[in-house]
């Protein structure tokens, strides 16, 4: 009898290690940060691949493991961090601010666990015309045929608020295309104007100017400021130079949107700090293989950021100064 009870004792204690440890597992299971930061970037062709696969490789370097992957670029990279298959991911910032506040394409997902770490390069919103064209500004595109993008993306949303804020969006017929497509039509006259929010400049606008100068409409103060009012804290001024594309005669006040490096909420504080950190020790390694990286400064690096930062970023801000404004500093708790 007193061996059957010891051996019942040990088999309940035993039991009961087994369900703790079954527990323990499952929570490491649930972590979204497993030892390696997978890196949600975009296609092979465009920049933000080679950009994060050269990051995913000098925080490697640095002790940290990274990989970069390709994807379907901001909207796939914001649920890639929302469903943890992702723990950081290169996105535009506008894209950032709709999916952490459940607005347009996220209105019924909001993804809460998003966390910006810095602000990269611009990526400009340009109403693209024929340089021969009688269209000089935004209100000019009144009952004009103007292709604004792809459905549901970033481009059309922009290309919304924008002509929104210009008083002619209603007044215009919208063609649903995507770059390459809306360059082509624009060529060939079948549209007034294209949408295009990219890089400047942007290899299809470029390689329709070859044979069919352009220009990049003015968008002006007013309705920069008209946007920021109404919410839109993404946008920022940007200059596009006269010899950006062949047809324009004079620099261009535009608006861009900026290209972020964003985190899950849930990789550890010390990680990102170092994350951070890392990324502006190696700018130059960064510019050696993508020109945008010229743009990748610590005097810019908050500008036009929409989501909270992380705490680990907030601290080597932080500590190098900067200004931190209280709409994006990390939520308390």
């Amino acid at each position: 009898m007193r061996k059957e009870l010891v051996l019942g004792i040990l088999s309940v204690v035993l039991g009961m290690l087994v369900v703790v440890a079954g527990c323990i597992g499952g929570e490491q299971e649930t972590k979204t940060f497993s030892g390696t930061i997978t890196i949600y970037t975009g296609g092979t062709s465009g920049v933000y691949y080679p950009l994060g696969s050269k990051y995913a490789e000098i925080l490697t370097k640095a002790g940290i493991n990274a990989k970069a992957v390709t994807s379907g670029a901001s909207v796939s990279n914001a649920k890639a961090i929302g469903e943890e298959n992702a723990q950081a991911a290169i996105m535009q910032n506008d894209i950032a601010y709709y999916a952490y506040n459940g607005l347009y394409m996220f209105k019924d997902s909001p993804i809460k666990n998003l966390r910006g770490v810095a602000a990269l390069y611009p990526e400009t919103v340009q109403f693209v015309v024929r340089a021969d064209s009688d269209i000089k500004s935004l209100k000019d595109l009144a009952g004009k045929k103007v292709a604004i993008g792809a459905p549901g993306s970033g481009t059309a949303v922009a290309a919304e608020q924008i002509l929104k804020a210009a008083g002619v969006w209603n007044s215009i017929q919208k063609v649903n295309q995507k770059f390459s497509q809306a360059a082509q039509a624009l060529k060939l006259g079948q549209i007034d104007a294209a949408v295009i929010v990219s890089g400047a400049p942007t290899p299809a606008i470029t390689q329709i100017a070859t044979t069919t100068p352009v220009r990049v409409l003015p968008i002006p103060d007013d309705i920069l400021q008209k946007l920021k009012s109404q919410g839109y804290i993404f946008y920022v001024r940007q200059i596009l130079p006269k010899n950006t594309y062949k047809g324009m005669t004079e620099d261009t006040p535009t608006v861009a949107v900026k290209a972020i490096l964003v985190v899950s909420a849930d990789l550890p504080e010390d990680v990102v700090y170092q994350m951070t950190k890392i990324l502006f020790d190696n700018v130059d390694q960064l510019r050696a293989v993508h020109q945008k990286a010229k743009y990748i400064s610590l005097d810019t690096a908050l500008d036009g950021m929409s989501i909270p930062l992380h705490p680990g970023a907030y601290k080597y801000y932080e500590e190098k100064g900067l200004q931190v404004p209280d709409d994006i500093k990390p939520p308390s708790g």
